[in-house]
């Protein structure tokens, strides 16, 4: 007789092959019909808020690793924090204005458009973007307002924007100042720091003699009588600003060195360097030389000398004094810094501490790179090519001491990747260290204090964002843009002052704003905001906002800020936000300007936490890149293996460094998702005719295995949550993986298959298994959802049609609307758990055994094997407790416990020499009796009140 109709098989519409590239779309498109996501506001509503502020990624471009990398690490906090109780809102955002969109504006449709003009293509362009990027990240299972998302040039976030900017006008930290900014030639704009870069270039490093002006100066600060004249010696990598010279600088506390050397040079017979780099620089310039005279930087304060050039054209016939600064070093070069106060930071600062004016500061660059024409010599050349005609022109003037070839490392532009220069110009700055209107702490004081009151994961984040913040110079907030929000200003035609109502004018241009777009600003003039007598005063700026502005005050514009006001989303959300997610380099980017802009305005970080996450790289530790061609597209991984795995690798890899991802490593992952999901078909099938509200066992009533499986459960799922809550997720992953292997897998329904497949339908013993099951799994598939969000959702339909269906889950329109299982705590857990796990102690060893005889040839399965069990003390009590069961634990036919009188636990296994019962497969002594071959107990099952099952 077939026995196979008499047993109770595991039957489920929940498939083993997953086939996911097919069926995730049609989740993704049930997702949206039914509304899930406002299902889920729904159920959350009055929860305790948690808000993730998203961090817009710019609208350009389809989607790739990184984006998806970012977008799911989201989407599994969002979804962890709505089950875990609390009402976690996500409106997802965009960046939608800047340089990249108006470099595809002026590739399509050519340069000099009107600015009108390009606002309105880049507009459509931008908006293009947003939906194809959209999409794409839908298609990834991330779940968000995308009906309702924020864009950075929504007309009213433009206008939220100015708004703040008229704030902080008000509060007095913007002011106008010349000053050297990073800037980019190919973008014609200034750079916000975090958009440089560096890369390797090679310029031409020269050693320039500055010849003496005063004999007297030098003699009287070396205390030495000169016989003839000499000069003081730099060296630089930018050859191009010599002609901008206007100073050199010496550290007041270095030794410097007056030098006798031979041959004689152009310029004669002394040469001053620092001491620490004569014999260095005497050998680099084959020269021999004697030290004639010391003295500390601090005597040569003030002295002259002649520009370089000065020989050659009277346009140079100027003299650089020497300025004290604590920056020189003697790390390379001469110990005396060039300084050319337009084209570096500390030069400007320096010259500006020693009394230059804006107005005397010489910057003969144009925003394209290329000399003005009036600049004697090299006027009309780009500062690349005139490097050399300079070199050639020391030359002849006798002043060029050295030159060499040099491989450095150079700031480029990220967008380019062509070299910058540092430039002065007439810019818009918050200033780090102003002391505000109300004379509290300066911007830079209170934005270390928002990193001190932050929490950070990684916590290494902490120390980097504290000493970027601490050396950061003014923020350039201007740029020489079209596509990007105006700083609306009317500025004198002489002073260059703002108009005394700016603040209140901007807010008048933001309501219009608010109403028209950006693009309103072309079509105001002077006149209808001032009126006639003023307008011949005023002139209207040109300048944008660093678009690192309009994604740095979302936390205004979108959110509301403190006071919840005007944000485009503030009914939505609450500030300050609980978190902001973005990879590592937005420390120098996102947090870093949403922080400076919320310090203005409210004296706080706009965020209670910041969580960085690495690059992705290719399996080799590989940058991503084209031209090697490692890229991963999330498209492709998708069409071909499934979102889901996606999900999983990111979930199951360690985000707080760089994340590896290959064909191989998506090939394990997709190993470990068939192990997890093979788990779920089981649980699943099992429960496939057991009915939650008629079938459920009293938890008394259980089982004791059973009762120990949702104990072990509930420890895993508190586990899994302490993780959450700290957003580690790759022990999350871990986790589950080997609770489904080991405990599942490996132990609990192994033995439990026997139970479930045998015993009558409806007895105890099989339904308090269903209970346990049921139990596990709704916990096992709610702690899965956040990753695994299709898997759980399709498995959590079948559960709601079948098992669920006479609940109040059956109407359930996504598994998301839910909170982790609420699993039950027992009386005797501890000893329980301590019994248990001993127990499994004990298993793991005698499996050793039985594999030892089965590679012997002795047994073919663990059923044919009848073991004697020799214990004493407390593991003989411990098994003994489990009386016949005892052999359904071990899974073989006989197991019989002796109390031994050794101190060791030692098993003694012999094959069976009984029949094998045709139905359940044991091998059981009374099997030959029966007229249908099969054991006493499947007689019983099938034929009698069933078989009574206490322990397992």
């Amino acid at each position: 007789m077939d026995y196979k109709d008499t047993l109770n098989l595991p039957q489920t519409n929940f498939p083993m092959r997953g086939n996911l590239p097919k069926r995730e779309p049609q989740w993704v498109k049930e997702w949206q019909e039914k509304k899930v996501y406002e299902a889920i506001r729904q159920a959350s509503a009055g929860r305790p808020l948690f808000i993730l502020h998203d961090g817009p990624p710019y609208a350009n471009g389809d989607i790739h690793i990184g984006h998806a990398t970012n977008k799911i690490l989201k989407d599994i906090i969002i979804k962890s924090k709505t089950m875990a109780g609390f009402d976690a809102p996500y409106i997802p955002g965009w960046d939608c204005h800047g340089m990249p969109i108006e470099i595809q504006i002026e590739k399509k449709y050519g340069k000099g458009l009107p600015t009108e003009e390009v606002q309105s293509k880049a507009r459509a362009y931008a908006k293009e973007q947003v939906e194809r990027q959209k999409a794409g990240f839908i298609r990834l299972g991330v779940l968000a307002d995308w009906d309702h998302p924020y864009l950075t040039m929504n007309f009213k976030n433009e206008a939220n924007e100015v708004r703040a900017l008229s704030e902080m006008i008000e509060k007095g930290y913007i002011y106008r100042g010349l000053k050297p900014v990073n800037w980019c030639f190919d973008c014609g704009s200034a750079l916000a720091e975090a958009e440089v870069e560096y890369a390797d270039r090679v310029d031409n490093a020269i050693d320039v003699a500055f010849p003496f002006s005063e004999l007297n100066g030098v003699s009287a600060a070396f205390d030495y009588t000169l016989d003839d004249s000499g000069a003081i010696v730099i060296w630089t990598t930018t050859p191009w600003t010599i002609v901008a010279n206007q100073a050199l600088n010496v550290h007041p506390e270095l030794e410097y060195d007056l030098v006798r050397v031979s041959p004689a040079l152009p310029t004669g017979n002394y040469l001053i360097l620092a001491k620490d780099r004569v014999a260095e620089c005497l050998k680099q310039w084959d020269l021999e030389g004697e030290v004639v005279a010391s003295c500390k930087g601090e005597k040569l304060a003030n002295l002259a000398f002649h520009h370089p050039l000065s020989s050659l054209d009277s346009g140079y016939d100027r003299i650089s004094p020497v300025y004290l600064a604590d920056y020189v070093s003697v790390d390379a070069g001469t110990g005396i810094v060039h300084s050319a106060p337009a084209y570096g930071v500390d030069d400007f600062l320096t010259c500006k501490a020693n009394g230059l004016k804006d107005s005397d500061i010489l910057s003969p660059v144009m925003s394209d790179g290329v000399y003005v024409s009036t600049l004697p010599l090299f006027g009309g050349m780009k500062i690349w090519d005139a490097n050399t005609k300079i070199i050639e022109a020391l030359k002849a003037c006798g002043t060029l001491i050295s030159s060499k070839k040099l491989n450095h490392s150079y700031m480029h532009c990220w967008r380019h990747k062509t070299p910058i220069i540092y430039r002065a110009t007439s810019q818009w700055f918050a200033g780090m260290d102003i002391k505000p209107k109300d004379n509290g702490p300066t911007l830079r004081e209170t934005a270390l204090k928002g990193v001190d009151d932050t929490a950070f994961f990684p916590a290494w984040g902490r120390a980097r964002l504290h000493a970027m913040i601490a050396n950061r110079p003014d923020w350039t907030l201007s740029r020489q843009r079209q596509w990007g929000v105006p700083m609306a200003f009317f500025v004198h035609k002489e002073t260059g002052e703002l108009h005394p109502r700016t603040v209140e004018l901007l807010k008048i241009i933001a309501d219009r704003i608010e109403k028209e777009g950006i693009e309103v600003w072309q079509r105001i003039t002077v006149e209808e905001m001032l009126g006639d007598q003023e307008a011949a005063l005023y002139e209207k700026g040109t300048d944008t906002l660093d678009v690192w502005f309009d994604s740095g005050t979302t936390h205004y514009t979108v959110m509301g800020g403190k006071d919840h006001g005007q944000g485009s989303h503030a009914e939505k959300l609450a500030w300050p936000a609980d978190l902001y997610l973005e990879g590592s380099d937005q420390h120098r980017g996102w947090f870093h300007s949403s922080l400076l802009t919320s310090s203005m305005l409210y004296g706080r970080a706009p965020y209670k936490a910041l969580l960085t996450h690495g690059f992705t790289v290719d399996g080799e530790g590989r940058k991503m890149s084209k031209s090697l061609g490692n890229t991963v597209a999330p498209q492709e991984v998708s069409d071909r293996l499934g979102a889901e795995i996606i999900r999983l690798w990111v979930a199951s890899t360690d985000y707080s460094g760089e994340l590896s991802i290959s064909d191989q490593i998506l090939n394990r992952v997709v190993e470990s998702y068939r192990r997890i999901r093979n788990t779920l078909c089981f649980l699943i099938g099992n429960l496939g005719d057991f009915n939650a509200h008629t079938d459920k066992v009293p938890l008394e009533q259980l089982l004791e295995v059973d009762r120990y499986a949702i104990s072990e459960t509930k420890k895993l799922q508190d586990k899994v949550l302490a993780h959450c809550e700290k957003y580690e997720f790759h022990p999350v992953v871990s986790q589950l993986q080997i609770f489904c292997s080991e405990f599942l897998g490996g132990f609990y329904l192994d033995i439990l298959k026997d139970r479930l497949y045998t015993t009558k339908k409806d007895s105890l013993a099989r339904r308090s298994a269903q209970t346990a099951l049921l139990y596990i799994t709704q916990s096992l598939l709610k702690q899965m959802a956040p990753i695994l969000s299709f898997t759980a959702e399709e498995a959590w339909g079948v559960l709601c049609s079948t098992t669920l269906a006479d609940t109040p889950n059956a109407n359930d329109v996504t598994i998301f609307t839910n909170t982790y299982e609420q699993l039950p705590s027992f009386a005797d857990e501890q000893a329980l758990s301590d019994k248990w796990a001993r127990i499994l102690e004990i298993r793991a060893l005698l499996n050793k055994e039985l594999e030892n005889v089965r590679a012997a040839g002795k047994i073919g399965s663990s059923l044919q094997a009848e073991v004697d069990i020799y214990a004493r003390g407390t593991d003989f009590d411990i098994l003994n407790s489990l009386k016949d069961d005892l052999r359904f634990v071990f899974i073989v036919s006989r197991a019989d416990l002796h109390l031994s009188e050794d101190e060791e636990l030692r098993f003694s296994i012999a094959p069976s020499a009984e029949e094998k019962c045709e139905r359940c497969w044991h091998y059981r002594p009374e099997v030959n009796d029966h007229a249908d071959h099969i054991c006493q107990r499947c007689d019983s099952n099938l034929n009698g009140s069933g078989e009574e099952r206490h322990y397992a």
